[in-house]
């Protein structure tokens, strides 16, 4: 897979919660490290922080809330539609609490990216962080990876490490992931940008800049 751009890259960012990686991936935007620029936010959570944050910027704000809707593919059409209503060619999920089905993933293959806890494939799912310390790891850390068909599963693009320390809390060693998160997650939408990703099988190979 290989992905052109020759402007912008319109994303579409999906979350649930406070959105504090959408404010990073706004933050390099602006700043113009980020070859790429929010066109819509999207959140199933009429409450949710991200959408202010959104609107602040003067970006589209629309929420989808599931109980709207009959079926999930209903409620994936309906985001689908916003997407490409705004032109979105890549997809961030950034705190979507919901698990992305056939109707997302058909839309836009090998195109929608997560940010993830964990050193995957170690400790998918919820509670990562709270996961790694039970397990008793030195090291723990986060992933950006595509999303496909199966929890915190897809190929991988980028990962950080963050060592654990003795004394740790759940909170503690969250708030030093995120701040790698935070770092990585506009790095691994800045390949996109620049037309550097290919996959092969599960494998992510990164051309060098100005390939063609």
């Amino acid at each position: 897979m290989l992905m052109s751009s020759s402007k912008k890259l319109p994303l579409g960012i999906l979350a649930s919660g406070r959105g504090s990686n959408l404010q990073s991936i706004l933050d390099a935007s602006q700043s113009g490290q980020l070859d790429a620029q929010v066109a819509v936010v999207i959140s199933d959570n009429i409450h949710a922080q991200a959408l202010d944050r959104a609107r602040k910027m003067g970006i589209p704000a629309v929420v989808c809330e599931r109980s709207h809707f009959a079926s999930k593919e209903a409620f994936e059409q309906s985001i689908v539609k916003e997407l490409h209503r705004h032109h979105v060619e890549l997809v961030c999920l950034a705190g979507f609490m919901r698990l992305i089905g056939k109707t997302l993933l058909t839309a836009y293959p090998h195109k929608i990216l997560n940010i993830h806890p964990a050193l995957l494939p170690a400790f998918p799912g919820l509670s990562a962080q709270s996961q790694a310390l039970d397990y008793g790891v030195k090291v723990a850390g986060c992933t950006v990876h595509i999303v496909d068909d199966r929890v915190d599963h897809g190929p991988i693009i980028l990962q950080s490490a963050v060592e654990v320390r003795d004394d740790d809390t759940v909170d503690a060693l969250s708030a030093r992931i995120l701040e790698e998160e935070h770092r990585i997650y506009p790095q691994a939408i800045q390949l996109f940008a620049e037309n550097r990703v290919r996959m092969e099988g599960r494998h992510i190979k990164l051309r060098s800049k100005g390939e063609t």
